[in-house]
This record gives C-alpha cells, sequence and structure tokens, in this order.
C-alpha cells in the first residue's frame, strides 16, 4: 500500500506508537510546508492509494482529486469538516473515513491561555529575561464570569475548570445547551446581549458552520467590559473580519487570547495579532498534543488498514463503497 500523510509540521507522526502499525507499507510523510501550487500538490500525492490527513491542513476539493488517479481512500483524523469535498469524493469513488476527537488537549490549552492572560505572565517572563523584576499586575481568576458559548463537551470540560476556581459559569448558545448548562447548575445568559456584557472572560467553543461562520460581530464584542478577556481555541472565522482587532482597538474587550487564524499555518512576524500588546496568540496547538495525536493517528491508521482488508469502518461516505476503486 502506498499511503501519504501531508503536513506533519513538527515531524512527529513517525514518533508516534501507533505509526508502527503501518509497518510493511510504503508510507510518505511530509513535514515540510505544503507545495503552493495545485499541480505540485498533486504530483506529491500521485501515486498514493490513501491519504492521511491531519485534521484540516490538506484542503481536498474536486481539482485535486482529478489529478489523483490512485486514491482509492482518505483517512482522516477526527471529523470531516469543511476542508474536504465530500460529494467530490463519492462522486469519484473515493472512500473516506473518519475518526474520534477528544475535548482534553484544547479544554487545557484554553485554560492555560486564561491563566496567561490574566496573570500577564508572558510579558513578565519576557522583562524578567531582559533584567527587569516585576514589571505588571496581573488578576486572578476567582470571582470573574466565565462566559461559555457552546456548551459541547469543551464547553463543559471549561465549566468544570472554572468551578475548580471558584468561578461562576454563564452560558450561551442553542436552547439544548443552555438547558444542560442549566441542569449543571450554571446560569444560561437571558439573551445574546447581557451574555457579551456580564462575562468576564468568555470563551468561543462552537464549530464553524454555515450558521457559526462570522456569527461574532464588532457589535457583540463592544458589548463586552473594558477588562474583558476573548478567548478563541475554536475558529477564527466565527468571529467577523477585523472585528475583534477593530472592538480591540475601540478598548473592548480590553483583552485577547487566540489559537486560530485566517491564514494557516505561516503569518508574517508583523501581523496584528502577534503584535498587539493585549494579545496573546498561539500556534493552533488545540489539538497538537501526544496523547491526542495517539488517538488521532490511531483511528486513521485503523480505519486505513480495516479498508484494505475489506472490512471498512467509520465511512462517513458509504456510497461511496458501491463504486470504490480496486484495492492495490
Amino acid at each position: 500500500m502506498r499511503i501519504a500523510i501531508p503536513d506533519d509540521y513538527q515531524d512527529v507522526i513517525r514518533t508516534l506508537d501507533c505509526y508502527k502499525r503501518l509497518a510493511g507499507h510504503e508510507v510518505s510523510v511530509f513535514h515540510d510546508r505544503q507545495p503552493a501550487s495545485l499541480e505540485a500538490l498533486a504530483a506529491r500525492l500521485a501515486n498514493a492509494d490513501a491519504l492521511v490527513l491531519t485534521r484540516e491542513r490538506t484542503r481536498i476539493d474536486a481539482a485535486l482529486l482529478e489529478r489523483l488517479p490512485n486514491l482509492k481512500l482518505i483517512s482522516q483524523t477526527g471529523k470531516v469538516a469543511g476542508h474536504l469535498d465530500l460529494q467530490a469524493c463519492t462522486a469519484r469513488g473515493i472512500v473516506v473515513t473518519e475518526g474520534r476527537g477528544s475535548p482534553v488537549a484544547p479544554a487545557e490549552l484554553a485554560w492555560a491561555l486564561i491563566l496567561n492572560a490574566r496573570r500577564q505572565l508572558v510579558p513578565a517572563i519576557e522583562a524578567f529575561k531582559q533584567g527587569q523584576w516585576q514589571v505588571n499586575l496581573g488578576q486572578a481568576v476567582a470571582g470573574q464570569v466565565l462566559g461559555i458559548w457552546g456548551y459541547g463537551k469543551i464547553g463543559q470540560r471549561l465549566a468544570r475548570y472554572a468551578q475548580a476556581f471558584d468561578m461562576p459559569v454563564l452560558v450561551w448558545g442553542s436552547e439544548a445547551s443552555r438547558a444542560a448548562a442549566q441542569a449543571h447548575g450554571h446560569r444560561a445568559a437571558p439573551s445574546r446581549e447581557a451574555f457579551f456584557a456580564e462575562a468576564d472572560i468568555l470563551s468561543l467553543n462552537l464549530r464553524l458552520s454555515d450558521t457559526t461562520r462570522h456569527a461574532v460581530t464588532f457589535a457583540d464584542l463592544s458589548r463586552m467590559k473594558a477588562d474583558a478577556l476573548l478567548v478563541n481555541i475554536s475558529r477564527a472565522e466565527l468571529i467577523a473580519p477585523g472585528a475583534l482587532l477593530q472592538a480591540l482597538d475601540a478598548g473592548r474587550p480590553g483583552f485577547a487570547a487566540v489559537d486560530v487564524f485566517e491564514q494557516e499555518p505561516i503569518l508574517a512576524p508583523d501581523h496584528p495579532l502577534l503584535t498587539h500588546p493585549r494579545v496573546l496568540s498561539t500556534p493552533h496547538l488545540g489539538y497538537v498534543e501526544r496523547n491526542g495525536y495517539e488517538l488521532y493517528f490511531g483511528d486513521a491508521f485503523d480505519n486505513l488498514l480495516a479498508f484494505f482488508q475489506g472490512t471498512p469502518k467509520n465511512v462517513a461516505n458509504p456510497h461511496a463503497l458501491n463504486t470504490s476503486r480496486p484495492a492495490p
């Protein structure tokens, strides 16, 4: 089997325990930057019988699929999302399998960002390295209201962390989310306006979809407190283009911590979110953690092996099984 794994930025996939499951197959792991042109990317992947994708790093569309005549399977780490044209895969008989996600690493990163941003650790550490002592005054999170938009697995985990830190929790989202939050002893915001106005720390924990894209507006952010903190580890596109920087410059919210950007993986050093004095930025580390990688890639490799053994599982487009290309 010829297997291609693109976009292993850190060159770590071959160090995972689960990588041993691919022994005996011809595996190409690419850890340099993805080729800029469609033609170059297609040439890189042209011989592959199967692709194993790292989350949403590689965009798979009809134009690329047309150039991959040998491709039979795309094994996705985690769930299929907007980076992959599932209909185009099905039309070409290319089976797509998907795995599981885990809320652990992203929730822990969100909490690390909250604590670092509130205590202003990064500027204190950088100043300390330059010979300065105690240059700023941070805040404890105890007593601050944690607003959570999206009370799913990550949101619920954050709510439990908040309880351990003596923080009241305020939830906004679907009717089901608000009902679940109340069942767990938290408050549901009476309105979207009240949610943004009351939260001291506000975490976005929504899936990106047609209904959530650009859901957070400048008007929403402008309702936040002058010393409030906005945290986004989900997707940059949840916020309307330019709205966060506009709101920060207008003074509400006072701070932001972001792990996601509209252009990834490389940002210019002078990107305004990297240089803004009241923004803590990390390079999309939410799911980038060893145990999480073992889960994601372990599932992806198991799904791949099952497919080529004739026992496909976790197939996202079962209709493709009727027209799938023969295994080598």
